[in-house]
């Protein structure tokens, strides 16, 4: 009888947990959240630790399902937003850059109030600092899906983080 791999991660818990929170509070801004997110990062470690060919455990690999955790998190939250309403977002021909300095606080509370698709695709790739073929794979777009995605959620950062300044830039 072989033991349960899963046990690899008693060793690793005590270590692990608090950046695995920390990671996913420092992206959600939701203490509830993130931990409900942490729960599930373990719990679907223990399930992928007791499949055949899984990388060694390690805290980089739980933070890595922290991520796809998270990003599962944003998915359904925009499939529940989109049920309840019907938009119609008009999509800019072009985009002017902006380059101006941001606030932090600011920046976070801005970030939280978007939509869970905005929020997804700016965390990930600014937050994150992944690709966009790489934010693309994480939220299950295509590569132009996922480019779009990041033209309109841009415009409406920088709209609510300017409303919130009260800028007229």
């Amino acid at each position: 009888m072989r033991p349960d791999p899963a046990f690899a991660l008693l060793g690793l818990y005590e270590s692990a947990l608090p950046e695995v929170y920390g990671y996913l509070l420092s992206r959600c801004g939701n203490h509830t959240l993130a931990e409900e997110l942490t729960s599930e990062t373990f719990l679907g470690a223990v399930s992928s630790c007791r499949k055949s060919a899984v990388a060694p455990v390690s805290t980089a690999w739980l933070i890595g399902v922290a991520r796809h955790k998270l990003a599962d998190h944003w998915r359904r939250r925009e499939r529940e937003e989109r049920g309840l309403r019907l938009v119609h977002e008009s999509e800019p021909e072009t985009v002017d850059p902006w380059d101006g300095e941001l606030d932090a606080m600011t920046a976070r509370d801005v970030l939280a109030a978007l939509g869970a698709s905005h929020q997804a695709a700016l965390t990930l790739r600014y937050v994150d600092g992944l690709g966009v073929s790489d934010v693309a794979m994480h939220l299950d777009r295509t590569l132009h899906a996922t480019e779009a995605l990041l033209v309109r959620a841009r415009i409406a950062f920088r709209k609510a983080y300017q409303e919130r300044e009260g800028s007229d830039d």
